[in-house]
């Protein structure tokens, strides 16, 4: 069997699935027209970015297992801006449905990144300030990024994945996908296990 590796930048408002469950679901059928891949994981439909796409179950697997500790890169977008303990909180772990998140790697981003316009944009609110984190993790349990930054006062209003490993986003424009390189594929398949 050939593998198939693709990376796909999902925008707002689009499922990480084939299946249409009703009629008003936009799915990634929408946008890829390759046979038998699947996601790698999933990113929630008010979420963006890097959706990895594969045939290869065993990858599929070394990537979502949690024993591999495969880190994930999200730029946040929160309400208000967060302060040192804030953060501080957010690099220990924080307490999220009965669990403690494992440690993260958290900072305040000093300049705004350079991402597309989302459709709808955000609510904007002129007394509220923004500002952008990007977070780390080496785990993915459900709506992680939100419920973290949420239980430290700062709800996320847009958040965006970066990166899968080394895997990045970079140039590749909402709704755009490509192959993986060899030599990306060679890279997430020898990633270290934890």
């Amino acid at each position: 069997m050939n593998h198939r590796y693709i990376i796909f930048h999902k925008p707002y408002g689009v499922l990480s699935q084939f299946t249409q469950e009703s009629p008003k679901h936009i799915t990634l059928k929408e946008y890829i027209d390759v046979p038998d891949v699947y996601a790698v994981g999933r990113l929630d439909w008010d979420s963006e970015g890097l959706l990895l796409l594969t045939n290869d179950g065993q990858l599929q697997h070394r990537l979502a297992h949690p024993r591999f500790g495969h880190q994930r890169t999200y730029w946040a977008q929160v309400e208000r801006i967060p302060d040192i303990d804030a953060i501080h909180r957010l690099q220990r772990g924080v307490e999220i449905q009965d669990c403690r998140t494992r440690p993260a790697q958290v900072r305040l981003l000093l300049e705004e990144p350079s991402v597309v316009q989302r459709i709808p944009p955000i609510r904007f609110r002129k007394s509220i300030p923004t500002a952008w984190l990007e977070m780390t993790l080496t785990e993915g349990k459900n709506r992680q990024v939100r419920r973290m930054t949420a239980t430290v006062g700062f709800p996320t209003l847009r958040l965006i994945r970066i990166s899968i490993g080394n895997i990045q986003l970079n140039d590749l424009a909402p709704g755009q996908w490509r192959e993986l390189t060899p030599l990306e594929v060679t890279k997430l398949n020898h990633s270290p296990e934890k």
